[in-house]
Parts: structure tokens; sequence; C-alpha cells
């Protein structure tokens, strides 16, 4: 097992395996490939996965080890090493690229004017930085579909807020370090939001209710308030594409 990885309990039937402390793309890419491995694992010891930007935690179903001379831990630690050795034959699905158009109009860029102050730039050259990136969809969390993607420019790269808002509308897009995000849904939240799009992230009436997946390229296409509001959803569906 490579030194860069570490495993260790978190609660008294869980652990967690940690491939590192960055927002890396490559490590992103062992987190799943691990998750992917243990999803197919047959029987499965695991209860719930939770995939994160550079770790994987797993709930572990301790009857499992009955009867073994380890403790549990130990013995669910051995499965993951075990597991660990054959994740490079796993392939991850074919990523999509996805394009979301964004209004950065000021009605929606509630924090666009103090970004541009404090990184000493122009909205013109925000919105350029910004929409110019194709980003990698690091992980789904916080709610359900929120999107945390990288890596964003470091020159747009801005702290979250000092106090964060009681409400956030859905399909906002937000700034925090060097993240960019879409709320899913309306929500408290403390990133720097700098426009909307009008695609639903999350939406019970689709077969997946979850728009964006874990892998997925991003990018956005800056559009104005007119087509924002004149947006059409079923059109939309043809700017998806496999990456």
């Amino acid at each position: 097992m490579s030194e860069t990885v570490s495993i260790y309990p978190t609660g008294e039937n869980a652990l967690t395996i940690s491939f590192g402390n960055t927002i890396d793309q490559e490590i992103n890419h062992k987190v799943f490939k691990l998750y992917q491995f243990l999803l197919t694992a047959a029987p499965p010891f695991w209860i719930d996965l939770i995939p994160a930007y550079s770790s994987l935690t797993i709930i572990y179903n301790p009857a499992f080890a009955h009867g073994q001379p380890s403790t549990t831990f130990d013995w669910v630690k051995q499965k993951i090493e075990e597991a660990l050795t054959k994740t490079d034959r796993i392939k991850l699905p074919v990523a999509r690229h996805v394009t979301i158009p964004l209004c950065y109009h000021s009605q929606f860029a509630l924090d666009m004017k103090l970004v541009c102050e404090q990184k000493k730039i122009s909205t013109e050259e925000l919105i350029k930085l910004h929409s110019q990136q194709v980003y990698h969809v690091y992980m789904l969390g916080f709610l359900p579909g929120f999107t945390y993607l990288g890596t964003l420019d470091s020159r747009i790269a801005t702290p979250r807020l000092a106090k964060p808002r009681t409400q956030v509308t859905a399909g906002s897009v937000g700034i925090a370090g060097a993240q960019t995000g879409i709320y899913p849904l309306d929500s408290p939240g403390g990133w720097n939001i700098i426009g909307r799009t009008p695609v639903k992230i999350f939406d019970f009436s689709r077969t997946e209710p979850v728009l964006l997946c874990p892998g997925d390229a991003v990018e956005f296409n800056p559009i104005s308030l007119e087509e924002f509001e004149n947006f059409d959803p079923i059109n939309y569906q043809l700017t998806q594409h496999e990456h």
C-alpha cells in the first residue's frame, strides 16, 4: 500500500481511507476507483460509502468480522488494504462534458462587486476567468446534488463570506477558496455568489434527480438576463455530451 494512503477509525463502525489532503484530480480518481471497486464487492461488508475530495469513509457492518481473531477495525482495514491492491484495474465511467448556462447579471451576482474589489479586477474579467475554465466535479455534498467544482483560477479564488447568508436561492453559483459550486436547493450558505443558472441541479421529477455526477467535466456558458428568463430546459438536454 502506498505510503500516501492512511486508514484510521472515525467511529465505532466507521473508518476513513485518506489519499492526501489536497484538491487534486489524480487523487480524486483514486478515491472513486476504490469506491467503484467496493460497490461491486460481494458480499459487501459496508453499509454506506461516503466519497470526498481525497478520502473515502466507510460505514461497515461489524457482524461480518464476527469470529475473526483480530478486532473489527483491523479486519475491515485488511479488507481495504487488499482492495487497494486491485483498484488499478478499475475503469471509471466515461466522464460527461456538461455545459451549464450561467447568468452573471447583478440581479443574481450578489457578491460580484465584493470579489472584484478584493481581487482588483473588473466584472468582465471575473466573468471571463470563471467561464473559460473546464471544471472537474470532485464530489457532491452539503445538500443533495451540491457540486464541488475545481480548480478555480487563482486570480479569482476568494475566501468564504465572514457571515453566511441564511438564504441562498437554488441555482446560485458561488466561489469559496479554490472551488466553485452550484446550490441545488434554497438553503443557507457562505459562498460568494457570482451568478445563477436556470438549470435545475436537483429535481425530483427526473429519473435521476441529481444532474451532475463526480467525475463530470463542467463549463459555464455566460448568458444574458433575457436568456435566463427565456430558458428552455428541453433544449438544454442537448448540450450534454460524453467527454
